[in-house]
């Protein structure tokens, strides 16, 4: 087997404002900042670079009553410089799906010692680590010279797929359930946040930075049909009617086109009885935009063994309802196959290996699947991307950087313009088979001589 060993990590962060701030939970958030991971991996003598980038959204992974934001942005900092000697003093040779195996366990033992007012959530662990993660597939792949996503099966791998899950995977490996080649392009799922103006007559006051404010200057800007409707979870009236001024909205400007809705309650419901009301109001007066709805993010908070968990059996029934935010590791997908979740969402930032393990057992199992967005920028996305683009069942992205910190994606438009310049709602993947994750152009992928 072509194992890989780990020499030298280094990191480094980008700060970036946002263009216009975004309401998660009942945080508004308004700027981001990214980790980026640069590695030198070697495999039988040669050494490969392999780059990492994924944003530190410590809001989503990090929510706290009791620590600021800046608390908790800290604590990612200091997870991601303590990160490299870990990893460098490991000794670990092995495909990269193994390494982030053996390391996660050091990882999450590491941050266990923070002297914190309260524990740092695995999730958090994960994001900070994805960015590693990422680095180690993508210079694995430049060392073999291919994509990452043809390093996938027996012929690379040294376990198959029952080491990581269980006996149900033996003699199976990431590639039965992969492809090979990137699809063309994927669906674009544009987010409506809960501050986000639908209508001109929606706005107070205008950016005039000559990108589209509202969701109807996007729509005619972009072609979008599919949106991610951010709600409340707490205020059933309100839920209702945004659900239905969306669907008004794009029944105006695209009637006739095959548009895909999804719901986000931000985990803010406090019963599966409230997503079902929700869901029979809109029924009620527009059955039509019920129809629309493809799927439902975890509505519920994420303890999944809290007492009196909600069961999403019900909901389940009338739509897919896809775990996320609890979704940390197998024992996690297998507990909320027990609570009646139907889909899981696959996030880039909880780790390139963790995701194509879930996504084999989700396939596995006969479940919904999607990718989903933690308002990842520049090569984050693309990596999000590429994974949506090598999963089968997958044909949409969510992609919100674009909206609210555009910025951050500048330095990689022009290598990648068809990616970031979204037409008829999609966006072009087609390049994503370069060398590693395909997030550098493969006349500039890196490889040194040891």
């Amino acid at each position: 087997m072509s194992n890989i060993r780990i020499r030298e990590v280094r990191v480094s962060f980008e700060e970036f404002a946002y263009r216009a701030p975004m309401k998660f939970r009942a945080t508004v958030v308004d700027r981001v900042t990214i980790l980026n991971v640069t590695m030198d991996g070697e495999v039988g003598g040669r050494v490969a670079q392999g780059f990492g980038s994924m944003p530190l959204g410590n809001v989503w992974s990090f929510p706290s009553a009791r620590l600021t934001f800046n608390q908790t942005l800290e604590a990612m900092k200091q997870i991601a410089l303590q990160l490299p000697p870990i990893i460098e003093s490991s000794g670990i040779k092995a495909h990269p799906i193994e390494i982030n195996h053996l390391l996660e366990p050091m990882y999450l033992r590491m941050v266990s010692a923070f002297d914190l007012p309260e524990p740092v959530p695995p999730l958090c662990t994960l994001v900070v680590a994805s960015a590693f993660d990422a680095a180690i597939h993508d210079a694995y792949g430049k060392a073999h010279s291919r994509s990452a996503y043809r390093t996938y099966g027996s012929d690379f791998m040294n376990y198959d797929l029952s080491h990581y899950l269980d006996d149900r995977f033996c003699g199976e490996y990431v590639d039965h359930y992969t492809s090979s080649d990137a699809a063309p392009s994927l669906h674009l799922y544009h987010l409506v946040g809960a501050l986000d103006p639908l209508t001109e007559g929606d706005i107070t006051e205008r950016l005039n930075d000559g990108l589209p404010e509202t969701l109807e200057e996007w729509v005619r800007a972009e072609g979008i049909d599919h949106i991610k409707i951010k709600l409340d979870g707490d205020n059933l009236d309100w839920d209702v009617e945004r659900i239905l001024s969306v669907h008004r909205v794009l029944q105006n400007l695209r009637p006739g086109a095959d548009l895909h809705y999804s719901l986000d309650f931000n985990e803010r419901c406090q019963s599966v009885d409230y997503v079902l009301e929700c869901l029979a109001s809109v029924w009620e007066a527009a059955p039509g935009a019920l129809s629309l709805i493809r799927y439902i993010e975890q509505p519920t908070p994420r303890d999944l063994y809290a007492p009196g968990t909600p069961v999403m059996y019900k909901a389940a029934k009338v739509k897919p309802v896809v775990i996320d935010e609890s979704l940390t590791d197998y024992a996690s997908l297998l507990r909320a196959r027990e609570l009646g979740y139907s889909g899981v969402a696959l996030k880039a930032c909880k780790g390139q290996s963790n995701a194509l393990l879930m996504a084999a057992a989700a396939q596995k199992f006969g479940m919904f699947l999607c990718v989903q967005d933690l308002t990842c920028p520049g090569a984050s996305l693309l990596q999000s991307a590429g994974l949506a683009a090598h999963i089968p069942p997958i044909s949409a992205i969510e992609s919100n950087a674009r909206q609210y910190v555009p910025a951050a994606n500048r330095s990689w438009e022009s290598r990648f313009p068809g990616f970031f310049h979204v037409a008829n709602g999609r966006l072009d993947t087609s390049h994503l088979d370069g060398p590693g994750l395909g997030i550098v152009p493969a006349v500039n992928a890196q490889l040194l001589r040891a």
